[in-house]
């Protein structure tokens, strides 16, 4: 790799940070991101196969380990960068015609940069302190962006949310960097060429769980759509939570077949329950967000099967149509008056016809439709899961979930399209501000596919039955066709809908074990320490210690009628002996 590709990265860093920093105007901003985008195709114009470069300064802390800044470019980091800045740059466009109402936009996208930085900190870095700053970075920016309405009450409570959970992954990052600073070397380059112990995979794992919202850490994610549109379209395509399975492909050789099997469990399981529960939502942006789980499930099941290359191709392709779904939905609610309900829209094919076209486009992606951008790595991953020889639970999961993302799809667009407008659209259409971003980012969604398996080295073929080979298509077919009749049922199944509706499901934990938490804590200092601790060193220890002193005193022992029997015998034998 020449010299060019780490001068042309550390000037895009500083682009970056300058843009950040500086009091400029969007439109200016914009003008660097697409400067910086095109910049950035150079370095992955001269990638070739299995290069690397590797940029280090002298050592900033002495300590055990020599702590420096250090910057790693290879195959995923040079990829990656232009991706990020690709969909940053439409996302920021975007933003100048969707906040133009709000009085601090300029903040607001400066906010989107430093949430770049930190998720291509986390791209290059080539050491655990690194890492943990972009990975620490993306969380504090995740907080602010969520919650930048901060008068709603909705918005702080999934702002904290957020953080909350992340820093329940983030405790497993620690304890991995822990281990690593003690027992073996924060550098990649060294780590990479060891198996570690079981301790720092069970952190590398929640770590990833509480990042890329996994199963049992995934509630955050839809509760994160009560964010500005920009931020979930930037938050669940290019950032924040592509994170946690970006650092698992980072350092997948040093997982055991154990950690792996795990990856392939929690994948499967997420992908199958995120995908059955966006079929129970209602709001346009939550079925989306439980739509990212269920893709970011099945890339955690890429990288369980040891096949982590196809995990990131999969992540390449997700991140356009996916940041063009969210913009594409944030066009239907600026429409309608920030409503967000599906069953609320309808008819948008005539007022908002070219978001429509490009919705439709994003959504037919989702599904695999054949020739689309999504269909190269889906296709793929189903394939390599056929092939497997762990495939009985990953297969039938992976099967489940094609059927139902083609099912929520199907269902975005007759709900949303179709039929006769259910609210009155507000009177502004589709401008000029806004249309060339979404024509972007339909482009990428249609041929990215296709000019990654131009630009790909050609493999061995495999051979496999013509309905194995077929599987993925058939499925969505039959998912299209189930949506026709889903959008039909006005009373789904009470039962499955409760129990796969995401607030609905998880009341164990977010209400009944945190009241539980909240009474024993209650009843902690209550018992504990007032009627125990207080009462011991208090009354009972007063009353005791003034009955000793009592006794020690005083020959009264309190004995009222041998007294009074005493003392009236005293008095009758005195009468009686006085003359």
């Amino acid at each position: 790799m020449s010299l060019a590709t780490p001068t042309i990265t550390a000037s895009i860093f500083l682009s970056l940070l300058l843009s950040s920093i500086l009091p400029t105007k969007n439109s200016t901003t914009k003008n660097n991101l697409l400067t910086m985008f095109l910049v950035s195709l150079i370095p992955l114009s001269l990638l070739k196969e299995n290069n690397e470069t590797t940029l280090s300064s002298q050592p900033l802390i002495s300590t055990t380990e020599n702590i420096c800044i250090s910057i790693t470019l290879d195959t995923l980091s040079i990829t990656f960068i232009p991706i990020a800045l690709f969909i940053t740059w439409s996302i920021t466009e975007f933003s100048t015609w969707y906040m133009s109402e709000d009085p601090k936009t300029n903040k607001f996208v400066k906010y989107l940069l430093i949430f770049l930085i930190s998720m291509l900190i986390i791209t290059t870095a080539n050491n655990m302190y690194q890492l943990f700053i972009g990975w620490e970075g993306v969380g504090i920016m995740s907080f602010l962006l969520i919650g930048w309405w901060n008068a709603r009450p909705n918005a702080n409570t999934a702002a904290l949310q957020a953080i909350i959970y992340n820093r329940i992954g983030d405790i497993g990052l620690i304890v991995m960097t822990i281990w690593l600073m003690s027992l073996s070397s924060i550098n990649f380059q060294e780590l990479l060429q060891q198996k570690t112990s079981a301790l720092p995979m069970v952190g590398l794992i929640a770590a990833a769980m509480g990042k890329s919202a996994q199963f049992l850490l995934h509630p955050w994610l839809p509760s994160a759509m009560e964010g500005p549109t920009p931020v979930s379209a930037l938050l669940h395509s290019s950032t924040m939570v592509v994170a946690g399975i970006f650092l698992l492909i980072r350092l997948h050789p040093t997982l055991d077949n154990k950690a792996m099997t795990t990856c392939l469990i929690i994948g499967a399981t997420t992908t199958m329950f995120a995908a059955t529960s966006a079929t129970t939502q209602h709001d346009i942006k939550k079925i989306i967000a439980l739509s990212t789980t269920s893709q970011l499930g099945l890339m955690m099941t890429m990288v369980g099967l040891n096949h982590p290359t196809l995990a990131f191709l999969h992540m390449t392709t997700h991140s356009f149509f996916k940041a063009l779904l969210f913009l594409c939905s944030g066009t239907f609610i600026h429409s309608l008056n920030n409503e967000q309900d599906i069953r609320m829209m309808g008819g948008l094919h005539m007022t908002l016809p070219l978001s429509s076209t490009f919705i439709t486009i994003a959504n037919l992606s989702l599904m695999g439709t054949p020739f689309l951008s999504g269909f190269y790595s889906k296709d793929a991953i189903i394939e390599t899961i056929s092939n497997s020889h762990t495939n009985s639970w990953a297969l039938l999961t992976t099967l489940i979930a094609t059927l139902l993302s083609a099912t929520y799809s199907m269902r975005i667009i007759v709900s949303t399209l179709t039929h006769f407008p259910r609210t009155k659209p507000r009177t502004h259409q589709e401008t000029k501000t806004v249309t060339p971003t979404l024509f972007r980012l339909t482009l990428t969604s249609i041929f990215i596919g296709s000019l990654i398996k131009l630009s790909a080295t050609q493999t061995t073929m495999t051979t496999m039955p013509t309905t194995t080979k077929l599987a993925a298509l058939l499925i969505t077919l039959l998912g299209v066709t189930l949506s026709l009749d889903f959008t039909n049922l006005t009373t789904p199944t009470k039962t499955l809908k409760t129990f796969f509706n995401q607030l609905a499901f998880f009341n164990i934990p977010h209400r009944s074990l945190t009241m539980k938490t909240l009474e024993l804590s209650k009843k902690t200092p209550t018992e504990l320490i007032d009627l125990w601790t207080l009462e011991n060193s208090g009354p009972s220890f007063l009353s005791h210690t003034t009955t000793s002193m009592v006794i020690t005193i005083t020959q009264q022992k309190n004995l009222i009628k041998n007294y009074l029997t005493t003392f009236s015998t005293s008095v009758l034998i005195l009468l009686a002996l006085t003359p």
